[in-house]
């Protein structure tokens, strides 16, 4: 399998799903936003729901790899749970995009229970990066001794997204700044440090 070929694919699909939602899209649309035949389409994913489901991994993983990624990893925790919670939430451009998708993925979810198993595992995943890096932080201290990292990584999560909602949806009282500094003050008091540390 052509991985490039594959990506084109699935980036066109984001695209479009983005752009229309997840109930219009067509096979025959994707192919001709990634310049491809539907037939290639089809080589690489059997069904138009293998395709949608597999777009929407494919957005989570990018995304998954630009917040807990080697470059976070590669600085102190502070640093990386910053730029996590950050990168976490839908700011203009690519990262209100996935914020689309991953709406889309709810709302698909809610009518079809198939899809459900998919939406558990973006979530295990993404609490699981959380979980890692509030335990290096830990193991480092820089956090408080004894805090419990799935409590606070399960925290986190349910902060992200109520806020991070409310900011796409255009809420005058929660923009995507005023959703930063709150995750970043709940966060910071439960993690013992100074919450403006997360917000550089």
């Amino acid at each position: 399998m052509s991985s490039e070929t594959a990506d084109r694919i699935l980036e066109a699909a984001c695209e479009l799903i983005a752009e229309d939602g997840i109930d219009e899209v067509r096979i025959a649309r994707v192919a001709q936003r990634a310049g491809a035949s539907t037939s290639l389409v089809h080589h690489y994913f059997s069904t138009r729901e293998e395709l949608l489901e597999q777009a929407l991994i494919h957005s989570f993983e990018q995304a998954g790899d630009e917040r807990f990624g080697e470059e976070v990893a590669a600085g102190t925790a502070v640093d990386g749970l910053a730029a996590a919670i950050r990168e976490s939430l839908p700011y203009p451009g690519g990262q209100e995009r996935e914020w689309v998708l991953w709406v889309e993925l709810w709302l698909r979810a809610v009518r079809e229970p198939d899809l459900r198993p998919v939406a558990a595992r973006m979530y295990d995943r993404y609490r699981r990066w959380m979980v890692d890096v509030i335990e290096a932080g830990i193991e480092s201290g820089e956090f408080a001794a004894g805090t419990d990292p799935e409590r606070v990584a399960g925290l986190g999560v349910a902060l992200l997204d109520g806020t991070g909602v409310r900011a796409l949806l255009g809420d005058p009282a929660m923009d995507v700044e005023a959703a930063r500094e709150l995750v970043a003050g709940v966060l910071g008091d439960a993690l013992g440090i100074d919450p403006k540390r997360l917000l550089t």
